[in-house]
């Protein structure tokens, strides 16, 4: 391993900071019509995309405690988008699921995103988002095992 190496993950770092604040801002932004939060937001796409799931199980494919996703869950609910189901693995701890209505907004939420998203990076190919994405996604995993939050 060359000092360079680290030098260049610094840099991702260095540009990672910013882009996750100020997309939790466009996000936001974005949301408010729909009187959503980011963090209500990310619930919505973990059960789009996983299925109907516990409290824990939410937190822990965010890295975020029970109690912050438990205020999201409880948020959504009221708005009729999550709703509670029975779960079979263990009586007292109920699956969250997505509501039809849940559902169909996440679904035109994350279509939106798309395509805004489609016409930002326009210099950058395919390939390189790829490795992008690749590089991120493995240095995520290195500072998350660091961080005590190996799953």
């Amino acid at each position: 391993m060359s000092a360079n190496r680290g030098v260049l993950l610094y840099d991702v770092l260095r540009q990672v900071r910013p882009l996750v604040l100020n997309s939790a801002r466009v996000v936001e932004q974005d949301l408010a019509a729909d009187g959503l939060t980011v963090g209500m937001r990310a619930v919505l796409e973990v059960l789009a995309d996983n299925g109907p799931a516990t409290v824990p199980a939410i937190g822990e494919r965010l890295d975020l405690a029970r109690q912050g996703i438990q205020r999201h869950v409880n948020d959504l609910s009221e708005r009729g988008l999550v709703e509670t189901r029975d779960n079979p693995a263990h009586r007292r701890s109920v699956l969250i699921g997505l509501t039809a209505a849940g559902a169909a907004r996440f679904e035109r939420i994350r279509r939106d995103e798309l395509g805004r998203l489609d016409r930002m990076a326009g210099e950058c190919t395919a390939d390189e988002i790829a490795t992008a994405v690749k590089v991120l996604r493995s240095l995520n995993r290195d500072v998350r095992s660091r961080a005590g939050g190996d799953r």
